[in-house]
């Protein structure tokens, strides 16, 4: 319902379309989830405006990089497995990266899921959190100790980074710092707000990690995030049977299509002015403050601190 009235009666756009003439040749992007919705989406553009891409999808998408050089007419494609519900899988994933000396310029973090139910990871995290927290954590953490992402030199490019998230953090109760991690059960009818949950824990990291990857008043890494607003994916994949078909023909009808919906990642990732500046949040083509719980950088510091031991354990041998 909310992204049905978002796209009814939208606001003022506060940032411009990126025009076709800007391209980014020669750098290259990472996209999480880019096998289908709103990331093969970015994945095309970018790679049609002249990105190295890397498409970093879950195993079983063999198909999609020739999909996404056949739309977007450019050779420099490449897929790469990572499962990120599998902080193991998300390990050997760096190591990749780190033993052949890549450098991304532009990461695209937009894996999303949402399963009908609580489900454990290998690790016994659930799912939604290990998704879209925990392995964006690790990701970093692991790019910034390789070099893989390097913040700006002197007279260097600055890379991106740019989080797709979701105003469903708004609603969310606070973080519970005391349970941080640990497994929850849900069914259902508790499946949207666990994944407001998880969004709001994504939007504090955005905003903490800004702070820190700039911690001089100069921007050596820009970290944005975005949501694009009511999107007609395959996120509700795994909704009953029944009720599956009635939420596509909902999602065709009354939402945007994927290549409707990137303007806010084009912007965040292409736009000029965005390598200027670090800490935006859009929605739809709006910039906006993310919730006051997500900006407090009391919440930002306790969430990297309870994240550590996290991210520590997922160093360990399986």
């Amino acid at each position: 319902m909310a992204g049905v009235r978002d796209l009814r009666q939208p606001q003022v756009a506060t940032v411009d379309p990126v025009p076709e003439r800007v391209r980014i040749d020669g750098k290259t992007c990472l996209v999480t989830g880019a096998s289908s919705g709103l990331g093969k989406a970015a994945a095309v553009e970018l790679a049609r405006r002249g990105g190295n891409m890397i498409l970093a999808c879950r195993p079983g998408h063999a198909e999609i990089p020739d999909e996404i050089r056949r739309l977007s007419g450019s050779e420099t494609v490449e897929l790469m497995e990572v499962d990120l519900a599998d902080m193991a899988s998300v390990q050997r994933f760096c190591d990749r990266l780190a033993e052949r000396g890549t450098r991304v310029d532009i990461a695209l973090l937009n894996a999303g899921v949402m399963p009908r139910a609580a489900r454990r990871t290998p690790q016994g995290y659930e799912t939604m959190f290990a998704v879209h927290f925990l392995a964006n954590r690790v990701l970093i953490d692991r790019w910034m100790r390789d070099g893989v992402i390097q913040p700006r030199g002197n007279g260097g490019e600055v890379p991106r980074i740019v989080f797709v998230t979701s105003e469903q953090h708004r609603s969310a109760s606070p973080i519970d710092f005391d349970r941080f991690g640990a497994y929850t059960d849900y069914g259902l009818k508790d499946g949207v707000r666990h994944y407001g949950a998880s969004k709001l824990v994504q939007c504090t990291f955005a905003k903490e990690l800004s702070r820190r990857l700039n911690p001089g008043g100069g921007v050596a890494v820009a970290v944005h995030s975005m949501c694009p607003g009511g999107v007609a994916t395959n996120i509700a994949r795994e909704a009953p049977s029944l009720m599956k078909p009635v939420l596509n023909a909902v999602f065709r009808r009354l939402f945007q299509s994927p290549e409707q919906a990137i303007g806010p990642v084009i912007h965040l990732c292409c736009a000029e002015e965005a390598g200027r500046a670090t800490g935006l949040y859009l929605h739809l083509m709006q910039r906006k403050p993310v919730s006051d719980a997500a900006a407090d950088p009391e919440n930002g510091s306790r969430l990297w601190a309870a994240s550590e031991p996290l991210v520590a354990r997922s160093r360990e041998p399986c």
